[in-house]
């Protein structure tokens, strides 16, 4: 993750949740009052936020002690980090910190469940339905989960679609469009549903190919017309219940948008030692 890129962004997210002042801190507290706030996890699942946290507590100058690490497995009461010194500092990071650590969090364990589902026979992969934002730190969250990462950006590959192919008039034309214009080191997938659509593909040799929304059975049946030497991705409607079925169809990849676009957050919570609340 570029680290750089991370700390711009964080700056942009405390601003907006900021504006000009914390008031509530501002008005409560005076100012020197030092102290200690735990992030602790409510339920159990993967983290993902060591990067997060980081950052965020060199922009607030306050000290940071991580428990744990990405990828680690957490349980439900367990202490995450805390940060200590000034606690307007504290509470004025709290939101952004926690927003993007269950968030990221949640991503992580949604992905996490989905690898130990695929149990090794194929590759588990995020899409491009990231929200807008927040697609680096995201995708970041599958790959801490054990999955891989699709394309980051439309620069990164061609990927020939439905619309696209209606607008060439072929998937032989558009991909022939596409192999007089970008260079070698740029792969072309194209996404079919049929199988005269796979034929065409194949003929066109491709690199990838997308069977979209497809039944395991129908996905069997396809398989067998795909050389080798192309990558097999499958993608459309697949969920965590039905996913075992797909391993099983000889695909390399399945690309699963709901490791984005509907991975619930993680509960994570942040209390001041010695406060209210606080259960230490």
């Amino acid at each position: 993750m570029n680290k750089w890129l991370l700390r711009q962004q964080l700056e942009g997210f405390l601003t907006e949740d900021i504006g000009h002042q914390d008031v509530t801190s501002e008005v409560c507290l005076t100012g020197n009052e030092q102290g200690v706030g735990r992030f602790i996890a409510k339920e159990p699942g993967v983290f993902c936020g060591e990067l997060v946290l980081t950052e965020l507590a060199a922009l607030l100058g306050v000290e940071q002690e991580l428990l744990v690490k990405d990828g680690q497995a957490i349980e439900q009461g367990q202490v995450l980090a805390r940060w200590s010194g000034h606690l307007r500092s504290i509470l004025t990071g709290e939101r952004v910190a926690l927003n993007l650590i269950q968030r990221t969090s949640g991503i992580a364990t949604l992905t996490h469940q989905a690898v130990r589902q695929a149990a090794g026979h194929v590759r588990i992969s995020d899409t491009r339905k990231t929200t807008p934002g927040l697609r680096m730190l995201e995708k970041h969250a599958v790959r801490i989960g054990g999955g891989f990462n699709h394309r980051g950006r439309l620069d990164d590959a061609v990927m020939i679609k439905d619309n696209h192919i209606t607008v060439a008039g072929s998937i032989r034309a558009a991909v022939e469009r596409a192999k007089r214009q970008i260079g070698h080191t740029t792969p072309i997938e194209v996404e079919v549903e049929t199988a005269d659509e796979v034929e065409e593909a194949v003929a066109a040799n491709v690199d990838i190919i997308m069977l979209d929304n497809r039944s395991p059975e129908e996905v069997k049946v396809l398989r067998q017309r795909i050389p080798a030497h192309i990558t097999v991705e499958l993608s459309g409607g697949i969920t965590l219940d039905t996913l075992p079925a797909y391993c099983q169809t000889g695909a390399d990849y399945i690309s699963l948008g709901a490791l984005t676009h509907s991975a619930p957050a993680l509960d994570i919570s942040m209390k001041i030692v010695g406060g209210k609340k606080d259960e230490a």
